[in-house]
């Protein structure tokens, strides 16, 4: 049976064009059975296609009449802009259509639209959005990382469970370790909300390490870290700027002299594999968790070797089935989830949005 992906060929900083050229690599390079549908301006599409030179079969258009801007409201654009290609793409999706979204287009109406068309999984508060992150010993999945920036313990809780199942599925973890994110590695450090996530993460049948600290992120010794939207939008943009700007210094001290310039030569392939490792695009794009069904954001500027692997991922996570190992989870712990709600309720009613 074939996988179908839908691609927001308008979303993205690069244009369709790019979206249209990481659709041909895509199919080019996974298994015949990966078909993918394009959303967008049905002739401009067709226009790409045919200066790309698209012979394949395997690539599919889908008419979208409209566009959500990167700056555009989240939801009045979803409510207002019904037949935008990010709109379309998730009702394909719930149509039975499509297996999974992939968009790099306005982080927010994506993860919005999936929302509002596919729906959470049953018991999850808050979708969320998983980072991947490459350490010393192999990938790392850090969630949230910009959907939610006020959060309660037990959305935490449940980033945890969904990290954790997306790092046993797509890195064959068998026991992931899970870290929370905190200001020092000691159990009563941080605010309230981390002193209260580290308690339910020690009741839970995850393998929770403890508190870990910003430091440890890329050591290796963890594969999942939790924290809230904020703190982990903030890790993300950090770390995409640091990865940017130790490539310009190391290019900058290479230019300063002939015995470096002769050092890159013998080093060059140490150099280029580093580059690979640290740059986003090898990653495609980052993970909607808690929904019923499979999306990617993919970074607004993605180039079309980004888009491709965005495809790749959103294709093992429907291909492997992600949501129910998450479903299973969530259920190993469902009478300490139930136990948290209980007293969220009664301490404030609001704890429950």
């Amino acid at each position: 049976m074939a996988l179908h992906i839908a691609l927001d060929a308008m979303g993205g900083d690069r244009g369709p064009e790019e979206m249209v050229s990481g659709a041909i690599l895509a199919v080019r390079d996974s298994a015949p059975d990966l078909e993918i549908t394009l959303l967008g301006d049905e002739k401009r599409l067709r226009d790409i296609m045919a200066a790309q030179r698209v012979s394949s079969s395997r690539i599919h258009l889908v008419h979208a009449s409209q566009v959500v801007a990167m700056d555009e409201s989240p939801f009045d654009a979803i409510r207002k802009k019904k037949d935008s290609s990010i709109v379309r793409a998730f009702a394909l999706h719930k149509e039975g259509r499509a297996d999974a979204v992939v968009s790099a287009g306005n982080s927010g109406a994506t993860l919005a639209a999936g929302i509002k068309l596919l729906g959470r999984l049953d018991n999850i508060s808050r979708p969320g959005i998983a980072g991947i992150y490459p350490t010393l010993k192999g990938p790392l999945v850090m969630m949230d990382v910009g959907a939610n920036v006020d959060c309660r313990p037990l959305h935490l809780f449940q980033f945890a469970i969904m990290a954790a199942a997306f790092s046993q599925v797509l890195y064959a973890t068998s026991r992931p370790r899970v870290g929370l994110l905190s200001i020092g590695e000691e159990g009563g450090k941080g605010n309230i909300l981390v002193k209260k996530t580290h308690e339910l993460l020690q009741q839970s049948s995850l393998n929770y390490i403890g508190n870990v600290e910003g430091r440890d992120t890329f050591q290796g010794e963890v594969d999942v870290i939790v924290c809230d939207g904020f703190v982990g939008n903030v890790c993300l943009k950090l770390s995409e700027g640091l990865a940017e700007a130790v490539l310009g210094m190391l290019r900058d001290e290479i230019s300063k002299s002939m015995k470096a310039k002769l050092g890159y030569l013998l080093a060059r392939d140490a150099f280029s594999s580093f580059k690979k490792r640290v740059d986003y695009a090898e990653y495609g794009g980052a993970p909607l968790l808690g929904l019923k069904g499979n999306g990617i954001v993919c970074h607004g500027r993605s180039s079309a070797l980004a888009i491709k692997n965005a495809i790749r991922v959103a294709a093992e996570m429907a291909r492997n089935r992600v949501n129910d190992r998450i479903l299973e989870l969530l259920s190993a712990d469902q009478a300490l989830q139930q136990e948290e709600l209980g007293a969220a309720a009664a301490s404030a009613p609001e704890a429950l949005a």
